[in-house]
């Protein structure tokens, strides 16, 4: 096979791969929508206390001697997210192994693009709750929720280029990255020095497996469950354990994909040969094995498991994390709420922050030869993607729970995500279909 045809296949792999990617950010993005509607509604029903009684609803967990109890939104928020940080963490990690931040110039946009677009929301917020308590909520704001934003891109059709995509994909990952830092550093309660030095330790142990070259999921499975207890009990959010235990996971496979499509090439034609006798028929089946085990070898460990996690994260836990988190009981007083200093905080920080610093740092990074526009992109496409950054949810209810401790302010933190992230999706859509080529 010659270098060109390689390349080529190469090529066609990762971008048969970032495609159903984006695809799946689409679905995802419906699926939490609807189940945000169907939080409001049953938040502002009759039923009111029936959704209650969900969210506090008690659910216990047992691991040999330890008890620990949960409400059912503790359950989703601190055990259930952290399998959403996992996928979070290995898709971090595939992308700088490689994707698009592979390389300084390919990571460069994205990369100065984040990092700004979190800047003027966490300004803005501070500048309106700047010296009272709730400056704490500046870390609400800032960041993206990947799935809606690749999922109102993915309504644009084939209209929206490749490059803007990939692009946007990219920024909010790097987005997610300084979330994690930002939930790391700002919003952790009293440290539990010993429990935190035990996370270290296996944490270390992790890292020892992956250079070792151990490969059994299993075993990184078992080590992350004891990570996970040890960061809940050491005052650092459990969800970094998530994130923490990707970045220790293998991505290399143990036989590389040439030697893969050499042996798998000869096992098939052994399994396709008409059989004669029992003998024939044992070496077929062995044949069956062997190319069972090359199929799993091919695969790294951060594939099989960031491939086999993400239908249970996209369609199950991102949903149900909707449901209990996006439920607010609107009376007039939280109506009235939304000219308060953190209600503008937040919908100013969403819609005016992220498209401003989003904007002018990519304006800058090319201006000045940090960086270059993915091919086919423009200037205008890139402010309309840079609003559409303003679609926080997610990750901007995570941080609002950490946050706000008092039901009154999470729920006004609540609305105006949702307001902030409404307005973002609108306006970003509107003005992407103003932005790209006309279909023939």
């Amino acid at each position: 096979m010659t270098p060109t045809k390689r390349l080529k296949i190469l090529t066609e792999t990762i971008t048969s791969s970032f495609q159903e990617f984006f695809q799946k950010s689409f679905a995802a993005g419906i699926t939490i929508l609807v189940c945000s509607a169907i939080a409001m509604i049953w938040a502002n029903s009759g039923w009111h206390e029936s959704y209650e009684g969900l969210r506090h609803m008690k659910v216990a967990m047992t691991f040999g001697s330890l008890n620990l109890q949960f409400s059912f939104e503790q359950f989703v928020n601190d055990a259930l997210m952290v399998l959403f940080f996992l996928v979070v963490g290995l898709e971090i990690k595939r992308e700088v192994l490689v994707g698009e931040l592979s390389s300084r110039k390919k990571a460069m946009l994205p990369m100065v693009a984040a990092l700004s677009g979190m800047l003027f929301p966490g300004l803005i917020y501070a500048a309106f709750n700047l010296g009272t308590p709730q400056i704490r909520g500046w870390g609400v704001p800032v960041a993206t929720d990947i799935a809606f934003a690749l999922g109102i891109l993915a309504l644009l059709g084939p209209r929206v280029p490749l490059g803007l995509k990939v692009f946007l994909a990219a920024l909010a990952i790097v987005d997610d990255l300084l979330s994690v830092l930002v939930i790391a550093i700002f919003y952790t309660s009293t440290l539990n020095v010993g429990m935190l030095l035990w996370a270290v330790i296996v944490t270390a142990a992790l890292y020892l497996l992956n250079r070792l070259g151990v490969q059994k999921v299993w075993i990184y499975a078992i080590l992350g469950v004891v990570l996970w207890l040890c960061v809940l009990f050491s005052g650092v959010h459990a969800t970094i354990a998530g994130v923490v235990l990707a970045l220790t996971i293998p991505g290399e496979s143990k036989i590389d994909g040439i030697s893969f499509f050499r042996k798998s090439r000869d096992l098939v034609d052994r399994i396709a040969k008409k059989v004669e006798n029992d003998e024939e028929e044992g070496l077929q089946l062995d044949a069956v094995h062997t190319l069972e085990n090359l199929c799993e070898n091919v695969q790294s460990p951060l594939h099989r498991i960031e491939h086999g996690m993400q239908t249970v994260v996209t369609f199950i836990i991102l949903p149900l994390f909707a449901l209990i988190n996006a439920g607010v009981a609107i009376d007039t007083t939280i109506a009235a709420s939304l000219a308060s200093p953190v209600s503008l905080g937040i919908m100013f920080g969403l819609f005016v922050g992220k498209q401003i610093g989003v904007t002018l740092a990519a304006l800058l990074s090319v201006r000045f030869g940090i960086a270059d526009l993915p091919a086919n992109v423009d200037f205008k496409q890139v402010y309309g993607v840079s609003i559409l950054c303003g679609i926080g949810f997610t990750m901007a209810l995570f941080v609002g729970h950490l946050a706000f401790q008092d039901a009154v302010s999470l729920d006004i933190a609540k609305l105006s995500i949702l307001i902030g992230s409404a307005i973002s999706a609108i306006v970003g859509s509107l003005v992407l279909r103003s932005a790209l080529p006309r279909t023939t």
